[in-house]
């Protein structure tokens, strides 16, 4: 039987750390073994390209550098760790997938919506997630949050302007598939962004073996 694949989304400080963590207790409780993993990275060369991205060695990297090197980096994800696991019915739990892309390099570097649906065709197939958990947060406060934690990464250091474009990307997806993005109310206390977390976990795990 077919694992499940979910996928956890937010802009920056939007809590996708401990929320991950919450989530992937709340599915071994209820006897799933998870894989957790993240993008870009969750393999060795995963992780590489991901400290290119997200490193400072190469601002003012292209757009399509950019796009590209987020897809090389998830086709090797989705090879090595992801189909194998979801193969042998394991639950994948991942920080961040290709809505992130629709929202990072789409929204905020203004990739045209169909170049990064051309990659995704071509780079997943028809692997798609299971259930996406879109934590929102307004981006006052999420870069309020993420300014209290280690030095900014190349995106963390944008402006608001770049992040305000990240999150109408995803919010336009939530609208586009309702069925699969939950949207979660993350300004809030972490108790009540949980409380709702289990409701939406709790669904999925009623209606899946």
């Amino acid at each position: 039987m077919r694992g499940r694949f979910i996928t956890v989304e937010g802009v920056e400080g939007a809590g996708k750390s401990s929320n991950l963590a919450f989530i992937q207790a709340f599915l071994e409780a209820a006897g799933k073994t998870v894989v957790h993993t993240r993008e870009p990275g969750g393999t060795r060369l995963g992780e590489e390209i991901r400290g290119l991205l997200l490193g400072h060695r190469d601002d003012g990297m292209a757009g399509d550098a950019e796009l590209l090197l987020v897809f090389a980096a998830r086709a090797e994800h989705i090879h090595r760790k992801i189909v194998p696991a979801l193969t042998r019915g394991d639950w994948v739990l991942c920080d961040r997938f290709t809505d992130a892309t629709y929202a990072y390099q789409g929204g905020g570097r203004g990739v045209p919506r169909d170049r990064v649906a051309a990659m995704e065709n071509w780079v997943q197939g028809d692997l798609r997630p299971d259930l996406t958990v879109l934590l929102d947060v307004p981006i006052e406060v999420g870069l309020e949050r993420a300014g209290r934690r280690a030095a900014l990464d190349r995106f963390e250091q944008e402006g608001g302007a770049f992040h305000e474009r990240v999150r109408a990307a995803y919010l336009d997806i939530a609208r586009r598939e309702p069925q699969r993005v939950r949207v979660v109310d993350a300004a809030r206390s972490l108790t009540q962004v949980q409380q709702d977390l289990a409701v939406v976990l709790e669904d999925l795990v009623s209606r899946i073996p």
